[in-house]
């Protein structure tokens, strides 16, 4: 895994390599941003090129050729991975949960390339609906990892993927072991929600923001790696809204934001219609997504019903939709106005929020289908 990997990002890979260049590695950085727009992508390139070149630098006797032979299948044995696991059923209670009781799936995930989502590394551990967490007996694991000397001579690196997934034993044993850290060893962490981990961790991290991918590194990409034409490239581009991740769901049928649209779509109908029993039953199909799945799907909502507001503008320019979404709208958009796009807006921010706050989810979308159909028909 190299940084030309690693999709646009240009400016954080430049201050990365130069910390290398100029000797200054901090012994922990924190890479936050949303969804797919490469973190972990960084942090693996980071990683390697630590374990390479960096190691390097401070041990000339490091057989770089060798490191990147081992990195290309993710076998090196001083790079480290912390991720959240599930506790399987029919565990026993005694054993001490580990990112290594699912290295496989991890491999085999990694390996498929860094972009990937949390939904879907608990649908590769078979997670069903169980919560995914770092447990204390990882930062156990990592300090008797970390602890011996590097095998090949140079850096140690320690890569935690959303680390506020740590459970509170873990949080604490973990700041100890930043804290003192190690000899030569650097910690990189890849976070969602940073304002989720202990400030005394964060405190003692260098904090990168890692921002959406530019649109034209996200539609060079599409062409170079997807084989893309331009014009299709540029549209999924724009509508990724700065996330790889995005762009290559909304190239298959099967992706979330189909499935979203769709689920949009059906809601706008059926309130236009008043159909009260089609409403119902669309609440209990939403009701099974899980609460994460629903927030996503809120903010999905929230998007479309801007977009679609701003489409009756007629300037091309100022949206951001497939051409499925945007065929839609040219027969919807006129229903999403300035009296009631406030409105609708309000009432999916509330249902999200409310969401978060673990209400009653069957009767909260049923309420929030009701009241679209009084909203669709304001003039």
């Amino acid at each position: 895994m190299e940084f030309s990997d690693v999709i646009g990002q240009h400016d954080v890979k430049d201050r990365m390599m130069k910390m290398v260049e100029e000797g200054r590695v901090p012994h922990a950085i924190m890479l936050c941003g949303p969804t797919g727009v490469g973190k972990m992508a960084l942090a693996m390139a980071f990683a390697s090129y630590l374990l390479t070149e960096g190691s390097r630098k401070i041990n000339c006797n490091v057989d770089v050729e060798n490191a990147k032979a081992m990195l290309r299948v993710w076998s090196h044995p001083d790079l480290h991975f912390t991720f959240p696991v599930i506790r399987p059923p029919k565990t026993s209670s005694d054993h001490s949960m580990e990112s290594d009781d699912f290295a496989r799936e991890w491999r085999e995930m990694i390996m498929r390339g860094p972009y990937f989502t949390f939904d879907q590394w608990l649908r590769q551990m078979d997670a069903a609906n169980q919560q995914a967490i770092i447990f204390e007996g990882e930062s156990d694991a990592l300090t008797r990892k970390l602890s011996l000397k590097s095998s090949q001579g140079g850096y140690k690196v320690s890569i935690v993927w959303l680390p506020e997934k740590m459970n509170a034993a873990c949080t604490n044993k973990l700041l100890k072991l930043i804290e003192e850290p190690p000899q030569q060893t650097v910690f990189i962490m890849v976070s969602e929600e940073p304002t989720l981990i202990l400030e005394t961790i964060r405190s003692r991290t260098q904090r990168i923001d890692v921002r959406r991918i530019d649109t034209a590194d996200i539609e060079e990409a599409l062409t170079r790696l997807r084989g893309i034409d331009s014009d299709t490239a540029h549209r999924v581009a724009r509508s990724a809204m700065g996330s790889w991740t995005k762009a290559i769901e909304s190239l298959t049928e099967d992706g979330e934001d189909h499935e979203f649209f769709e689920m949009y779509v059906a809601l706008m109908r059926l309130a236009y219609r008043r159909d009260l029993k089609g409403l119902k039953t669309w609440s209990d199909n939403i009701y099974s997504l899980g609460r994460e799945k629903q927030k996503r799907m809120l903010d999905y909502f929230a998007r479309m019903t801007r977009e679609n507001f701003v489409y009756n503008f007629k300037n091309p320019e100022l949206n951001y939709m497939s051409a499925e979404e945007e065929q839609f709208a040219s027969k919807f958009a006129r229903f999403i106005n300035e009296a009631n796009v406030i409105e609708i807006s309000e009432e999916i921010e509330k249902a999200r929020r409310a969401i978060s706050q673990n209400a009653n989810a069957k009767v909260l979308f049923y309420d929030f289908a009701l009241k679209t159909i009084v909203l669709l028909i304001k003039k």
